[in-house]
């Protein structure tokens, strides 16, 4: 298939990896929700921790950095800065990540009873795409486990052939991890391209040598996903052809 998204045009797809947070999933709300329950979790125990934590998260009041760590990073990586402030306290690196854990998971309990919405739009494309034979996956910082129970709270089991995250081994933007899940999904990377909506997706990708990059910016951001091949402002930018 050929994809276009305005006047750019990639040849010869044979697959679509897609981000989750912020590129399928209106994660901001929830996001922000998660840090600041998580941050205030650990200043109940630590006082004074809760405001470093919020600012290293990319949390000022009410608005998200779609930079920042709670945005992009994967939940080890937000483990391991968390337990860098508690340890910051004079508590023992193992015990500092024991904490960082443990609030985490607190925290994410009490934010999964509200789960955060699809994009408007979202599963009309994934059905289109799917429909002209592309396939198509996810490829997340998220945990495995998330992405999945994420694919399968908005039935899109039919679409999506892949559901890939980020546990204890490769993170974004390491390119390995783009060429893992295209063998996973029985494509070469030069005939994939990688949809997401930050910096690290579009290095990942173009290290990986993807047939391209599209970033999306539901907020209207560009820098937010510079070295993109094209930017997007809605998924129904992606467009087929089989010319």
């Amino acid at each position: 298939m050929n994809i276009y998204c305005g006047n750019v045009k990639f040849e010869n797809i044979q697959a679509i990896f897609f981000d989750k947070n912020g590129t399928l999933e209106d994660s901001e709300v929830y996001l922000r929700s998660l840090g600041q329950k998580a941050a205030r979790l650990i200043d109940a125990q630590i006082p004074g921790i809760g405001e470093p934590l919020l600012m290293a998260y990319g949390i000022n009041g009410n608005t998200l950095d779609h930079t920042g760590l709670m945005a992009v990073a994967s939940r080890r990586e937000t483990e391991i800065a968390t337990a860098a402030y508690i340890a910051e306290t004079g508590r023992g690196w193992f015990e500092s990540l024991k904490i960082a854990r443990q609030y985490l998971d607190e925290a994410e309990k009490y934010t999964n009873t509200t789960p955060a919405p699809l994009f408007p739009g979202t599963l009309e494309v994934l059905q289109s795409l799917s429909s002209a034979g592309l396939k198509l996956g996810i490829l997340s910082a998220a945990t495995t486990a998330e992405v999945k129970d994420f694919v399968a709270r908005y039935q899109l089991t039919d679409y999506i052939q892949t559901s890939i995250g980020v546990d204890e081994g490769l993170s974004k933007p390491d390119p390995a991890l783009f060429i893992h899940a295209c063998q996973v999904l029985g494509v070469e990377a030069k005939h994939t391209l990688m949809v997401g909506d930050s910096v690290g997706d579009m290095q990942m990708a173009c290290h990986a040598q993807a047939a391209g990059c599209i970033g999306i910016t539901w907020v209207n951001k560009p820098d937010n996903v510079k070295g993109a091949d094209v930017v997007i402002h809605r998924l129904d930018e992606i467009q087929i052809s089989s010319q």
